[in-house]
């Protein structure tokens, strides 16, 4: 593989991980605005002794939200739980190479899958504008449904920029970690 290939290759990874960083900050101030929603709706049945249904499912709402769309940037920054027992002492090209095959393997494979299952239950959804069935809820579960396809592309594409760092890391066009890991104040 030449060098403008690879810087090409570079750019492609760079830009994806920057859109998966972009919305996944993004979606992160939605946290923000669910444990306000979560304090009302605790403030107004046991303060006010008052219900919301639609308050309540709009908390549910952001959660999906935050979780469905954050999990690429979540992948791209390494924040994906998994086991460093063996993994953690390996040199830069062992781990590139089991990131490359886990990518190729099992994650890019897991979203070709979902995209593929979950398209008829997203399309029924739509068909219907599928809403709550509880009185007073929200409707729109049919653009809720629509953040697993989503969520799907997002994490293929960021599969596919794994891959190619990866590739790129085993191939010596690319240097330094494999993948790169959350700085320690980043971690929970």
């Amino acid at each position: 593989m030449d060098k403008r290939r690879a810087r090409r290759l570079h750019a492609v990874y760079e830009l994806i991980g920057r859109l998966n960083g972009w919305i996944g900050r993004g979606v992160a101030w939605l946290t923000l605005l669910m444990v306000g929603l979560t304090a009302l709706v605790v403030g107004l049945r046991y303060g006010l002794g008052q219900g919301s249904v639609a308050l309540q499912e709009s908390v549910t709402y952001l959660h999906c939200m935050v979780f469905m769309l954050g999990a690429a940037m979540t992948l791209e920054r390494g924040g994906h739980v998994r086991v460093d027992i063996f993994y953690r002492d390996w040199s830069v090209p062992r781990r590139a190479l089991v990131d490359l095959l886990g990518s190729l393997l099992l994650l890019i494979p897991l979203m070709i899958f979902t995209l593929y299952s979950c398209w008829g239950y997203v399309a029924d959804a739509w068909a219907v504008r599928e809403s709550s069935i509880e009185p007073g809820g929200l409707h729109g579960i049919y653009l809720l449904k629509t953040l697993i396809p989503v969520m799907a592309v997002m994490l293929l594409l960021q599969g596919v920029a794994d891959a190619l760092r990866n590739a790129l890391v085993l191939a010596g066009l690319e240097h330094g970690e494999a993948r790169p890991s959350l700085a320690p104040e980043e971690r929970i």
